[in-house]
């Protein structure tokens, strides 16, 4: 099989089901920077963290192929595709409620930063919170599932107490933001 099959030359591409959209459609917007997503999780894998987290992070990639097909296939296609369901979400839930455990309380704003998985976590949050927007947007024009947008919701949650816990285990303390006044 051929990596290139010339059909996207013109600025358009299939979703599941067929139907041709415009590259630059809100909904391919919104799964493309989920894939973008899963590839900075890729780029936070490779720094070496903790075991804990890598396990975390290696079932949440899978999700994220979910995701993208949920995103990439309107709910009213009668295709059958593994969509995001209430149980992911509960499974971040239980993940942030477990990290934070080991964290001590916020008490201020923290500045992004630490080890380098710590760091690239937290561009990891930027990129989730920009996806969520996009799939909201797109919840305005086209059927997006509601599971859908409270993952990303509660993704970008889990992403920064991972980087957080990230960081305290690389030893790295967190950079207090402290208004001038």
């Amino acid at each position: 099989m051929k990596i290139y099959t010339k059909k996207g030359d013109a600025g358009d591409t299939s979703l599941f089901g067929g139907q041709r959209v415009s590259k630059s459609s809100l909904r391919i917007e919104a799964y493309g920077t989920v894939d973008e997503l899963n590839s900075v999780l890729g780029v936070s894998l490779s720094h070496g963290i903790h075991a804990r987290s890598k396990e975390l992070l290696d079932e949440i990639q899978k999700q994220l192929f979910v995701l993208g097909s949920d995103l990439a296939t309107p709910p009213s296609k009668k295709i059958k595709i593994d969509r995001i369901q209430e149980s992911e979400i509960t499974f971040l839930e239980q993940a942030i409620d477990e990290l934070e455990e080991h964290l001590e309380p916020l008490t201020s704003f923290i500045l992004p930063g630490g080890s380098p998985a710590g760091a690239n976590l937290h561009v990891g949050r930027t990129v989730c919170r920009r996806a969520e927007r996009l799939a909201v947007e797109c919840s305005k024009e086209d059927e997006i599932s509601e599971e859908a947008i409270k993952y990303l919701n509660r993704l970008s949650d889990f992403l920064f107490v991972l980087a957080r816990f990230e960081n305290k285990q690389s030893g790295n303390e967190e950079t207090k933001w402290l208004p001038n006044s």
